[in-house]
């Protein structure tokens, strides 16, 4: 029954795991988070398309709901966090429930996956929303879909579920002696009583806290020690491996998960750019789309656009930074004020003049020359 309801999940290997359990492996709750508070993180703007061009409307009502506070105990942060977070988690994937008042969007709320549900229909693919069983409109609700009709965490069930048994080993190995070191060999004859004895003080003098003090062995008995396979020689290497795969479900670089160990400053610079191109564009894409049908008028989503901006994941240091403004600024690409406001500064008079400031132009006079230089050059 809970697996019908999804609660717990078993894996190839016959591992039961539930969702708990999984988001316990370090490498699944750092992917959902990575990847859920990154997209929450970057600015949303609203724009209005005219032309080939984009233009920002900063007093769009929508931009309240979205930066702002999404209702009255969720802040736009936590919204899209969440919706970011259900689709990489849920087959279903995130939803949350668009509150109009007269045709304008109020509030966004996200309910449980057990009120707000939907249906569809096999023939069209067209869904029907329901909200404790009662119908609401489609174009009132959110709805950001994981790729291949499963999230990333159902596609990772098997790698998680080994991550799972191996950290449950590793738990064991160290807390309880899961394997043991050694086996004592018993002559024949001895009694069960006496087997008893021999077992209680050897666990008494070599396990727990005490582990470690010298052996005693009587009675002709002998101490096999046991070996270690190659499996067991290869444990570390086996819960790194688990890191890549549970990574190449959601799509994430290893060195972002934190896995280190083949990172190098030029590769891990080109691991960020490919985790901004190939795993957030999707995610920011179907993002912006969702928002775009449930928080527009059929009228708005002609020419009016969500977007969020990336800018923010490709910033570089300081340095760099006003070593390209300035060379757009002197290329003529952009004015200083564009300059100016990539940075955080305020415009400045004259600064929407398309000019290069390393280029001192002469003035009329000093090209023509003045009398007074006439007559030194008459004199010379």
């Amino acid at each position: 029954m809970m697996a019908l309801f999804g609660l717990v999940n078993t894996t190839s290997g016959g591992i039961v795991i539930s969702l708990a359990d999984a988001l316990r492996v370090p490498a699944v709750a750092n992917a959902i988070q990575l990847i859920s508070e990154a997209v929450a993180s970057l600015d949303v703007t609203v724009k209005r398309i005219e032309g080939d061009s984009e233009i920002d409307v900063p007093d769009h009502p929508v931009l309240t709901l979205l930066r702002d506070e999404a209702n009255s105990f969720t802040t736009g942060f936590e919204l899209i966090r969440q919706i970011v977070r259900d689709a990489l988690m849920d087959d279903r994937g995130g939803m949350a429930w668009v509150n109009r008042v007269n045709g304008e969007p109020r509030e966004i709320i996200r309910y449980r996956r057990s009120v707000l549900q939907y249906d569809i229909d096999l023939d069209t693919g067209e869904r029907f929303y329901k909200i404790r069983n009662k119908p609401v409109a489609a174009g009132d609700v959110i709805h950001l879909l994981p790729p291949h009709e499963r999230s990333p965490l159902s596609m990772a069930w098997n790698a998680i579920g080994v991550a799972v048994a191996l950290d449950r080993h590793a738990g064991n190995l160290f807390a309880r002696g899961a394997r043991p070191s050694g086996a004592l060999i018993i002559q024949r004859g001895m009694g069960e009583d006496a087997i008893k004895a021999v077992r209680a003080s050897w666990r008494e003098a070599h396990e727990g806290e005490d582990q470690g003090r010298t052996a005693f062995l009587y009675d002709g008995m002998t101490f096999e020690p046991f070996t270690f396979n190659s499996t067991d020689a290869q444990f570390l290497e086996n819960r790194k491996f688990q890191i890549q795969e549970i990574g190449r479900a959601f799509n994430i670089p290893a060195p972002m998960l934190g896995d280190l160990e083949r990172a190098t400053w030029s590769n891990s610079e080109q691991k960020g750019r490919e985790f901004l191109s190939y795993t957030l564009e999707p995610w920011l894409r179907g993002l912006e789309g969702a928002l775009r049908r449930a928080l527009f008028t059929d009228e708005e989503r002609r020419n009016h656009v969500i977007r969020f901006d990336r800018d923010d994941l490709t910033r570089a240091d300081l340095s760099t930074r006003a070593t390209v403004i300035n060379s757009l600024i002197a290329s003529r690409t952009i004015n200083p004020n564009e300059g100016r406001h990539w940075i955080g500064l305020p415009p400045r008079e004259g600064g929407d003049e398309f000019a290069n400031p390393n280029i001192s132009e002469a003035k009329p006079d000093q090209q023509a020359g003045s009398p007074d230089d006439e007559d030194e050059h008459a004199t010379e």
